[in-house]
C-alpha cells in the first residue's frame, strides 16, 4: 500500500492512494472518494479491493483546491469543509483525472489491461460519469446524488454499469430515485438495484445510516460484477 503521483492531462500532478492484491496480473479499479477526500475510509475500501484480487487506486480529486484532503463524517465542521471542497469542485476537471488515473492503472506491470471504477457518494456520480465518458470496462456507483440530472447522457453507457440505490437516500428523494430507475431501465449494459429501506452512505464503515447486509450485499455483487467484466 503506497502513494504515487499521476500527471493530469491539464498539467499539474495530483497524488492516489495504491493498493496491491497479491496475485498478479489482476484487474485495475479506479476506486473513487466521497466528498471526505481519500481518508481512512477510501484506503480501507483500497485495501479491501486489494484482498479481492484487484489492482485498486484511489485519486485525490481535491487537488486543484487543497491536496491531501482527509477528512471524516463525524463533526459539523467537517461536513461543512466536504460541502464546500465539493461545491469548488469541477467534475468535469475530476472526470479526466479520473482517466489519467484508468490509464495509469492499466499501464501497470501488475494490471491485466482491464480496468473499471467504483466511488460512492460523489463518486458514484462520477463513476455515473465515468460510464459516459471514458473507456473503462466496467463501473460501478454506490447511492451516487443528483444521477437523475445526468440520464441525458445515459445512451452513450456501452459498458457494464451497476448502481447501488439506497431507497430513502436523504440526498434524493423518492421522485429523482424513480427517474434513474426508469431513465436507465432501458439500457441492458446498466443494473439498477434498489435498497429497501436504506439511506445514503448505506456502505461506509462506522457511518450513520451503515448498515451490514446490505453493505455484504451489495459488495459481494459490486465484486461478482468486477471478477466477470475485467477478467
Amino acid at each position: 500500500m503506497s502513494d504515487v503521483m499521476i500527471d493530469a492531462a491539464d498539467g499539474g500532478r495530483f497524488s492516489a492512494y495504491v493498493a496491491k492484491p497479491t496475485v498478479a496480473p489482476a484487474g485495475g479499479l479506479v476506486v473513487i472518494q466521497e466528498i471526505f477526500g481519500v481518508n481512512a475510509v477510501m484506503r480501507e475500501m483500497c485495501d479491501w479491493y486489494a484482498s479481492q484480487g484487484f489492482l485498486a487506486v484511489c485519486p485525490d480529486l481535491f487537488w486543484r483546491q487543497k491536496p491531501g484532503v482527509q477528512l471524516t463524517d463525524k463533526t459539523q465542521e467537517e461536513w461543512n469543509q466536504a460541502f464546500a471542497l465539493l461545491n469548488g469542485m469541477d467534475q468535469d476537471k475530476a472526470v479526466d483525472d479520473l482517466k489519467a488515473a484508468l490509464a495509469w492503472v492499466r499501464g501497470q506491470d501488475g494490471c491485466t489491461g482491464k480496468a473499471g471504477s467504483v466511488g460512492y457518494c460523489l463518486g458514484g456520480r462520477l463513476a455515473f460519469m465515468m460510464a459516459t465518458r471514458s473507456d473503462a470496462d466496467a463501473n460501478v456507483g454506490y447511492y451516487g446524488v443528483g444521477l437523475e440530472g445526468l440520464l441525458g447522457e445515459a445512451d452513450k453507457i456501452a459498458k457494464p454499469l451497476l448502481l447501488h440505490i439506497a431507497e430513502n437516500d436523504k440526498f434524493s428523494s423518492p421522485e429523482k430515485r424513480d427517474a434513474v430507475v426508469a431513465g436507465v431501465k432501458d439500457n441492458t449494459w446498466v443494473t439498477a438495484k434498489v435498497y429497501p429501506g436504506m439511506d445514503h452512505a448505506f456502505a461506509r464503515p462506522g457511518g450513520e445510516h451503515y448498515d451490514r447486509d446490505a453493505a455484504d450485499e451489495a459488495n459481494r455483487l459490486t465484486v461478482e460484477f468486477f471478477r466477470t467484466h475485467l477478467a
